[in-house]
């Protein structure tokens, strides 16, 4: 049974944020939060990991140690799918993606470069670990932590805003 104070919302006539304003939406989103959920599987046995992570448009870079389940599942079935959302204790506030995608590792080059700078940026914090004669690029993160650089690449994305209205869910273009 329908909670009679949501019949409001369900039938209010609320106008639709047009596509690129959804798009507007999702990023902002993204970039207001620091844990993407990442998902794999394999022999029917789901896995979800949350990993910290920095995005450069709808790219979303994380380190992660190689031998981790999610990188290794990821890399055996060439698919993983993520989810961000926005935590609150409202349903009225729940919003989110949804992505389906692939998980990459990087290596040296200019986009491993720009994903390290904004990670460092978001994560001043990580700075930190690193004694003054070491240095926080790649090589540094690997040594200290065991850990690469990976991006998910999603190549199916849906934003879901329960403020728009109750159900909102769209698919964005990547």
């Amino acid at each position: 049974m329908i909670n009679p104070g949501w019949s409001i919302l369900l039938n209010e006539k609320t106008p639709t944020p047009g596509e690129s304003q959804q798009r507007s939406l999702a990023l902002q989103l993204v970039k207001e939060q620091y844990t993407l959920t990442l998902c794999t599987a394999t022999q029917n046995n789901p896995w979800a990991a949350p990993v910290y992570f920095v995005n450069l448009d709808f790219q979303f870079y994380f380190f992660s140690d190689p031998a981790s389940r999610h990188i290794q599942e990821s890399q055996a079935n060439s698919t993983a799918s993520a989810a961000i959302f926005h935590q609150s204790n409202s349903w009225k506030e729940i919003r989110g993606v949804q992505m389906s995608g692939k998980i990459e590792r990087l290596r040296p080059g200019l986009e491993s470069l720009r994903a390290l700078r904004a990670y460092l940026k978001k994560f001043p914090f990580t700075k930190e670990f690193f004694d003054s004669g070491d240095k926080p690029d790649l090589e540094g993160f690997s040594k200290r932590f065991r850990v690469r650089l990976y991006c998910f690449r999603p190549d199916l994305l849906y934003y879901l805003d329960n403020r728009i209205r109750f159900g909102f869910r769209e698919k964005i273009r990547i």
